[in-house]
């Protein structure tokens, strides 16, 4: 638990007038699903504006749920547009580092808890009045675990040895755009149980490093349903079907359809142990090289820097160490026997209820 809770940034903000130090967490529930289906075009949103990547089939039931959530993403827009409405009008906004982002991608097929671009690439906006230079947009790999070492280098305080992020003091404080430091030039990602939504309660484990020009990808247990165990595939969605997920239903209902196979295939079947993408030629991450003659070369050098990497900053699957993942108590009971909804019950003939600890 980060501290005391309230109920708006305003109360908050009434309640530390003193000129300490504060730190202020507001966390959205927005653009998490479940969505309400149909409210992005009911916003006046034009399903034909829509990008749909080439990953997710390309109709209005996938277009209406983009809508959907980019109508989420609107209403985040607007909570934190409140929030520093009300900051600005106060005599704290000039010493108040911001720090908006998200915490993954989004929840659709090959996005929320996969390694690929849509499950981990995020946005993230800092800005310091008078402090950082706006209008900037910078190319280097970050993480999130960069935030911390960078608030203690802030605040002045000292950076713990066993921190192995790196802070982003330099970059915020540069007047340039593009690629600030030469050494970020690749970013380590990780996955491990993210759902109760394998029998026994195992996840994915899996690591990768991404360069301008590769993403390698390393799974662990390749055996494992990676989207979570058939027939719910829980890891997509919240609750494993019990909320609607239209894209995921779609193409759970048609997966035999010639155009709809190999796309249920990428984002629900079992994958290799190792997974290799050209990025210059592949951006959506589809087409698995990493068995290709000609690619040997750069997948042996991800590979060996993966590896060089997680060794560094002993990574408990590297160095061999007991696994608290997989047995580490799970919170959320209502997963441990999903319910599909009744839609979900007849259109995919799913019982009412499963089981994870059978």
């Amino acid at each position: 638990h980060g501290g005391k809770k309230y109920n708006s940034f305003d109360t908050f903000l009434m309640a530390n007038q003193s000129g300490d130090p504060w730190c202020f967490w507001y966390s959205s529930q927005d653009p998490h699903r479940p969505y309400e289906v149909g409210s992005g075009v009911a916003s006046g949103m034009d399903l034909s504006n829509i990008q749909v990547p080439p990953f997710l089939p390309d109709n209005d039931i996938t277009r209406g749920d983009i809508a959907d959530y980019y109508y989420e993403i609107q209403n985040f827009d607007l909570q934190v547009g409140n929030i520093l409405k009300t900051l600005n009008e106060s005599s704290q906004a000039e010493n108040t580092l911001i720090v908006i982002c998200s915490d993954n991608g989004w929840q659709m097929p090959r996005g929320l808890a996969n390694l690929y671009d849509f499950g981990t690439r995020i946005p993230l906006i800092i800005t310091w009045k008078d402090h950082i230079s706006s209008g900037r947009l910078v190319n280097d790999f970050v993480n999130l675990n960069d935030l911390a070492p960078t608030f203690l280098e802030l605040a002045e305080l000292e950076i713990p040895v066993e921190m192995t992020a790196k802070s982003l003091k330099n970059i915020l404080f540069s007047d340039l755009s593009g690629q600030i430091e030469l050494e970020r030039n690749f970013v380590i990602t990780a996955r491990e149980r993210h759902a109760l939504c394998r029998q026994n309660g195992l996840g994915y484990p899996g690591r990768a490093i991404q360069t301008f020009d590769f993403l390698y990808i390393r799974n662990y247990e390749s055996d494992r349903w990676p989207a979570g165990d058939p027939p719910l595939f829980g890891d997509v969605d919240a609750h494993m079907l019990h909320y609607p997920s239209p894209t995921k239903m779609h193409i759970l209902i048609n997966r035999e359809d010639p155009n709809i196979e190999p796309l249920f295939n990428l984002a629900f079947d079992k994958r290799p142990p190792e997974e290799l993408y050209d990025l210059r030629n592949d951006p959506y991450q589809m087409v698995n090289v990493a068995n290709r003659d000609e690619y040997s070369g750069p997948k042996e050098k991800l590979a060996e820097r993966l590896e060089d990497y997680l060794i560094k900053t002993k990574d408990p699957r590297t160095l061999g160490k007991e696994l608290r993942w997989e047995v580490g108590e799970y919170y959320e009971k209502v997963d441990f026997k999903p319910r599909p909804s009744p839609e979900a019950i007849e259109k995919l003939m799913l019982k009412r209820e499963y089981n994870y600890f059978e």
